[in-house]
């Protein structure tokens, strides 16, 4: 990257949480930022961030993002795939189906996990690498979790995990000789909108919880490494990053970074 050049970044689902506090972060370490999300333009956002409305299952407006960004002329050095819609509907006529057997699953949660999910972060990292690949750099970030690698919560949110960590590894051996790196990340307890909500009523316990923010913090801390190269391919824990590149949550805390037998 070269030092008289603003990096350009486009983060998806940046409406509110994981995505919203990738953002910000981005901005405050010198990033141009493009956010897009359904509700983007009354997302909480910095006047200076960039928003693109945008529905991701809905392939012609993920194409307007990306011409928008390529019209810039600036390129794009960093797509952050936070696009999704797992956690919402959890509850339904009152009862809590997230955990519920595959058989017993409602079927909107395929669509809200492995299409606006896993579907919107490979269309958007093909066009990514359209832009990506002839510049000869770029990231792509895909967010991911534990599940991909063990059983939590439900056998489709598992699904969704796994094919985003095969597609992080596949897509980083195509790209291995562009300059082009694709990694997932694995968050910690993050202090979403809806975390908040269900930490105030005791649901979760936010001792060694992250803020949305920190996540962006570990990611322009991963696109400044010298050795990120090494790491594509990989699923990577972001506090485990964050301990080893020096990079503090906001309120100056370091996360424990939690291993698979924690979660």
């Amino acid at each position: 990257m070269s030092a008289s050049k603003q990096p350009i970044a486009l983060v998806t689902g940046a409406s509110r949480g994981v995505g919203r506090g990738v953002a910000i972060s981005l901005l405050d370490a010198g990033f141009r930022v493009y956010a897009t999300g359904r509700s983007i333009t009354t997302a909480e956002l910095p006047d200076e961030v960039q928003r693109l409305p945008c529905d991701h299952l809905n392939d012609e407006e993920t194409d307007t993002v990306f011409r928008a960004i390529e019209a810039n002329g600036a390129g794009l050095d960093l797509l952050v795939n936070c696009a999704w819609g797992g956690y919402e509907r959890m509850v339904e006529d009152g009862a809590f189906t997230w955990p519920a057997p595959f058989w017993e699953q409602p079927i909107h949660r395929w669509t809200s996990m492995i299409d606006a999910g896993v579907r919107a972060a490979f269309v958007c990292s093909a066009r990514a690498a359209q832009l990506m690949v002839p510049q000869g750099r770029g990231l792509i970030v895909n967010i991911s979790f534990w599940a991909a690698q063990k059983r939590i919560g439900n056998a489709l949110y598992g699904i969704s995990k796994a094919a985003t960590d095969k597609f992080t590894s596949d897509a980083a051996e195509e790209l291995k000789t562009s300059c082009v790196a694709v990694i997932s990340l694995y968050p910690g307890l993050v202090r979403t909108e809806a975390v908040l909500a269900a930490a105030a009523s005791g649901a979760f316990d936010l001792a060694n919880s992250e803020s949305p923010e920190f996540i962006g913090k570990v990611i322009a801390a991963l696109h400044r490494d010298p050795g990120l190269s090494k790491r594509s391919g990989h699923a990577l824990v972001a506090a485990a990053i964050a301990a080893e590149l020096g990079v503090k949550d906001i309120d100056g805390r370091a996360p424990r970074a939690l291993s698979i037998a924690d979660v």
